[in-house]
């Protein structure tokens, strides 16, 4: 592929351009089908999804307004003046379907002092967060009529609109951040403009034709607006790495001597094979997440996908394009006071830091060996105290936050969980005697449980022999008392009330119960998930450098740093542990999905390095080195680049880390603390004492697995001049062979 891309350097350029406008072009015209309700979330939840779609009926958003005074009681003349005021500014908007005064509904506090506006918005979830707006201005214009009360608003469309908006700035944000952040890190690693903007370009343009390619593919598989922030995420982070690897050998080999020919060949069959089976890792990884069955899991697997082999075929092909159109002009732009692009001695030696660090891991691999594990199993440790939930939109939220607020002091006044729990009734004759009172005994019961609450509210859709039973659960609406009370509604009220009826189907769904069958789900799946791609990861390393050792060593490494990264994130974000220095606090759970996500995400980003690293030892030892020699040279060789690759990533997923919502933080965070154990502690330091352990044990495959293929390269001519710290056999000069 380079060999090609390099004789025809037009075709290949104009053809990756050519492919990226009609992606994005395409994918523009055509528009992404989101992931819908009724596949959003497994169990229960699907099922009552399913029934009032197929009825066509549209679940109303709800909204509910406090009044509250620290002084008048609702009795007041002054306190029922605000209130009216509430429901005729509200209802004057024509926004809302249904507005109930407290006085009709005895939505008022134990202490006298609160009530709640309860409403409707016309429409389904999508307009009613259109309309939500004209609504909490109206409420906010009695709020400024009477300062001496609180009158504030809260609801699904209302939070809906705020997350919908506050999601759409924090995704432009990042993206404005981590570019440039990214080619600030590049022009210092390269010291030269023309080779910093190079590989943040084919990035960007790779993220590009992946969004069109994914949208066009929305028919087929639905996307989401996380595959999209995952898209950019990791859609960067690999583009630049692999542009990097790609670029450095070959600077690397020309300040060797080598002519420009020579050294994009070299560049090929080293850099450009650990980009592949880097690439092919990452693809492997994801694909565990369609184990999960999951719908959002499905579109960030997809997503993550397509940028991956996007950006991988743009770093084979028009790369080295574009390298042998400019040849040393890639060079052109230096920047003050920065220094040469590459020293041709700094191939070999590697820096000051990392001979530091490599010269006594070295000496004394064992203790190296168990400084480093007993490090990364302590950080690892708050893993055991782990406890994963769908967060509520209250724990999503920055503190402060005026719709965190507002539901604070609704709970206060109104103790319980905000989002009911819905049975959502398909009956024969919903109509029936025995359904009405069967109706009326799973009400009866549920209040009589201890666990639940009122208001109850019943709304009878005749036509469609369906109907809906809203009923409140004590807790925060994900907790242990939360869960408790669900159980209690699922196992025996329900099947002891409505589902005594024959013909009768109820699935109880709503936030609580989301969040239950979600983790549930995800929980049955893990299993699956990681043998898969752990399995995969080391038949992968296996057949790429034939080497049961080095296979096995990739696998208990790559466990160690997402160990270690899910202690620091049940730390920080469970626990609160360093949690105001991120500009958050514990909120005593960390998001269901972040662990699994970046499970497969570290498993697959961290074989970048991985493979990168090992191939060079490997390429040192198939010219001859001793085992420990290759070591020091593959450890150094590659110093640079993994710094500077590792230093883009950890700043790239750094800025979704100062991102509003909470599950983008969890995500950021974990996975900039995951590649920086994994490119200091595990690359610098455990890679390299484990592998001078192992001595030439590293390179044993035993004969019963002879059969495997051999995805190994051919070799490179060995360098020329002062870059040759190599000393076996040179291979023939054009041999490059995958």
């Amino acid at each position: 592929m380079g060999a090609w891309s390099a004789r025809h350097k037009k075709t290949a350029v104009f053809g990756w351009l050519l492919f990226v406008v009609l992606a994005a072009v395409l994918g523009g015209m055509h528009g992404g089908t989101k992931v819908g309700r009724d596949e959003s979330v497994p169990g229960e939840v699907s099922r009552a999804a399913r029934i009032l779609d197929d009825a066509g009926i549209k679940a109303p958003a709800g909204e509910t307004v406090l009044v509250q005074s620290p002084e008048l009681t609702a009795d007041a003349p002054a306190f029922r003046a605000a209130v009216a005021q509430v429901v005729a500014a509200v209802d004057g908007t024509g926004k809302a379907a249904a507005v109930r005064s407290p006085y009709d509904t005895k939505a008022v506090s134990a202490d006298g002092h609160s009530a709640l506006v309860q409403l409707t918005l016309k429409g389904d979830r999508d307009e009613a967060v259109a309309d939500v707006p004209a609504v909490m201005d109206a409420v906010a214009g009695v709020q400024k009529q009477h300062p001496e009360l609180t009158v504030v608003e809260l609801g699904d469309a209302s939070s809906g609109k705020w997350i919908q908006d506050q999601f759409a700035d924090d995704f432009t944000r990042a993206e404005w951040t981590a570019v440039p952040l990214a080619l600030g890190i590049l022009l210092v690693a390269f010291g030269a403009l023309v080779a910093a903007v190079l590989p943040v370009v084919l990035a960007l343009t790779a993220f590009v034709a992946a969004g069109g390619l994914v949208a066009l593919a929305s028919g087929l598989l639905h996307t989401s607006d996380d595959a999209s922030s995952v898209m950019l995420l990791v859609g960067l982070a690999v583009g630049v790495d692999y542009c990097l690897f790609y670029l450095r050998r070959e600077r690397e080999e020309r300040a060797a001597g080598r002519d420009l020919a020579d050294a994009l060949a070299v560049a090929a069959a080293t850099s450009g094979r650990a980009v592949l089976v880097s690439g092919v890792t990452v693809v492997v990884a994801m694909a565990g997440m369609f184990l999960t069955g999951i719908a959002d899991f499905r579109a960030m697997a997809f997503g993550t996908i397509v940028v991956v082999v996007t950006a991988v075929l743009g770093s084979l092909t028009v790369l080295p394009a574009l390298l042998s159109m400019l040849g040393d002009r890639v060079a052109k732009g230096r920047v003050p006071f920065l220094g040469r692009v590459r020293r041709p001695e700094a191939a070999t030696t590697g820096g000051r830091f990392w001979n530091a660090v490599l010269t006594p891991v070295l000496r004394r691999p064992l203790a190296a060996t168990l400084l480093a594990g007993a490090f990364l199993l302590g950080l690892a440790a708050p893993l055991l105290t782990m406890h994963t939930a769908n967060l509520t939109f209250q724990q999503q939220l920055p503190r402060g936050n005026a719709l965190v607020t507002a539901s604070q002091k609704i709970e206060a006044a109104f103790p319980g969980s905000p989002a009911p729990a819905t049975v959502v009734i398909r009956a024969t004759d919903i109509s029936s005697p025995a359904m009405t009172a069967a109706i009326a005994d799973l009400k009866a019961r549920a209040l009589a449980s201890g666990r639940m609450h009122g208001p109850v509210d019943v709304t009878v859709h005749r036509e469609q022999n369906v109907a809906t039973v809203d009923i409140p659960l004590d807790g925060s609406g994900n907790d242990a008392t939360s869960n408790a009370a669900l159980k209690a509604l699922r196992d025996d009220i329900v099947p002891a009330t409505v589902l005594k009826v024959p013909g009768t189907e109820a699935p109880v769904t709503g936030q609580t119960a989301g969040s239950h069958d979600f983790n549930a789900k995800m929980t049955g799946s893990l299993p699956a998930v990681f043998g898969f791609v752990v399995a995969f990861a080391f038949l992968l390393m296996l057949t790429s450098f034939r080497s049961l050792a080095v296979a096995a060593t990739a696998v208990v490494l790559n466990l160690l740093s997402v160990g270690a990264a899910y202690g620091v994130l049940t730390l920080v974000f469970q626990h609160g542990v360093g949690a105001s220095l991120l500009g958050t606090t514990g909120v005593g759970a960390v998001e269901s999905w972040v662990p699994l996500f970046l499970f497969v995400i570290l498993f697959g980003l961290s074989m970048d390095y991985h493979v990168f690293v090992v191939s060079r030892i490997k390429e040192g030892r198939d010219r001859g080195l001793p085992t420990r020699a290759a070591i020091a040279h593959g450890i150094r060789s590659t110093a640079g680049v993994v710094t500077s690759a590792a230093v883009i990533m950890v700043a790239v997923f750094a800025v979704f880390g100062t991102l509003s919502m909470q599950a983008m933080k969890q995500m950021g965070v974990g996975l900039a603390v995951a590649v920086l154990i994994d490119a200091t502690v595990i690359r610098a330091v455990l890679l390299p004492a484990v592998m001078t352990l192992l001595g030439e044990r590293n390179w044993y495959l035993p004969r019963l697995l002879h059969w495997l293929p051999d995805l190994s390269h051919g070799e490179p001519a060995a360098p020329v001049g002062t870059g040759g710290a190599l000393h076996g056999p040179a291979a023939p000069r054009h041999r490059i062979e995958v």
